[in-house]
C-alpha cells in the first residue's frame, strides 16, 4: 500500500512494472499499425541494429511523425523483449494500456463500498480465446479481467488481433499467478466461483456485491491452486444435447450475466 501511495506523489517514480503498463507488439506490420492509430499512445519503438534500409526507414519515419522515441538494440535483446524470436522481425513497440493495472492497485482504488465484477483467466492458453475474452468483458462493462503473468499468454499481436484491438484498452488486472490473484480477491471481499459443468445455474445462483468468475484451461479446466479456493461451481445451462461451450463463448455469456445482475 505504501509503495502505491508513494508512486502517486509528485516527483516520485512509478514502481509499476512495464509489463503492467504496456502492451508490447512486435513485427513490422503490427508496429506500423500501432504507430498509424491516433487513438494509441506508443511509448517507444525498439529496433534491432540488424534492421537497415527501407524497412528501418519506414518504421523510423512513422515513429518520427508521432514523436515516438526509437531505440536501437541487439537482435537478441529485441527477441528477449518481444518474447517471440520467430516473429518479431527485429522490431517492437510498447503501447500504453491505460486501463491495465496490478491487481493490488485495482483493489486499493476499489475501496470498501463499491460492487465489482471480474473474470479470472486460469491457465487459458489459446491467444485467440484470451483476445475474445478481453473483448467480451470490455464490451459488457466488467471492472476487470485478471490476466496472470504466468500460465496465460501475454497480450501479443495474436491476442490483439482476436480482440479486434480492444486488448489495448481492456481493464486488464495483473498478478503473478491466478491462484495468487484469487487469494487477493477473496481477501478484498470477492465471492469467487468457478465456471464449469456440474454446478448450480449461473442464471439463478445468488451472487454477492463483489464477484469473480474463473475460467479454466480449454482442456484440463481450473488449476488445483485456484479450485481449492472457490466458493462454489456455477454452470451455464445447456440444451439440445450440447455438453459445453468454448471457453471464449462461456466467458461472453458469463460477462453479460454479470452485467445483467448489475
Amino acid at each position: 500500500m505504501d509503495a502505491i501511495l508513494r508512486a502517486r506523489l509528485p516527483g516520485v517514480a512509478d514502481p509499476t512494472s512495464p509489463k503492467d503498463r504496456f502492451v508490447t507488439v512486435y513485427g513490422r506490420k503490427p508496429v506500423l499499425e500501432a504507430l498509424a492509430d491516433p487513438e494509441l499512445q506508443v511509448d517507444k519503438v525498439v529496433l534491432a541494429d540488424t534492421v537497415r534500409g527501407g524497412s528501418a526507414r519506414e518504421i523510423i519515419d512513422a515513429a518520427h511523425d508521432r514523436a515516438v522515441q526509437v531505440q536501437r538494440a541487439s537482435a537478441h535483446r529485441v527477441k528477449v523483449l518481444a518474447g517471440n524470436g520467430r516473429h518479431d522481425q527485429g522490431v517492437l513497440a510498447d503501447v500504453v494500456a491505460p486501463r491495465m493495472a496490478p491487481l493490488a492497485t485495482f483493489l486499493s482504488d476499489l475501496g470498501t463500498a463499491r460492487r465489482a465484477s471480474v473474470l479470472v483467466l486460469d491457465a487459458v492458453t489459446n491467444p485467440s480465446n484470451v483476445g475474445m475474452l478481453l473483448r467480451s468483458a470490455t464490451a459488457a462493462g466488467l471492472d476487470g479481467v485478471l490476466l496472470p503473468r504466468h500460465g496465460v499468454p501475454a497480450i501479443d499481436p495474436l491476442v490483439v488481433k482476436a480482440s479486434a484491438g480492444v486488448a489495448f484498452s481492456a481493464p486488464v488486472l495483473r498478478s503473478a499467478t491466478a491462484a495468487e490473484g484469487v487469494t487477493a480477491l477473496r481477501s478484498a471481499g470477492f465471492d469467487v466461483f468457478g465456471l464449469a459443468t456440474g454446478g448450480e445455474s449461473l442464471m439463478d445462483a445468488p451472487l454477492g456485491q463483489r464477484v469473480a468468475l474463473v475460467l479454466g484451461n480449454e482442456t484440463t479446466g481450473m488449476t488445483d491452486g485456484v479450485r481449492s479456493q472457490l466458493d462454489g461451481i456455477l454452470s451455464i445451462p445447456m440444451f439440445g444435447g450440447v455438453e459445453s461451450l468454448n471457453v471464449a463463448s462461456a466467458g461472453a455469456v458469463a460477462a453479460y450475466e454479470l452485467l445483467r445482475r448489475r
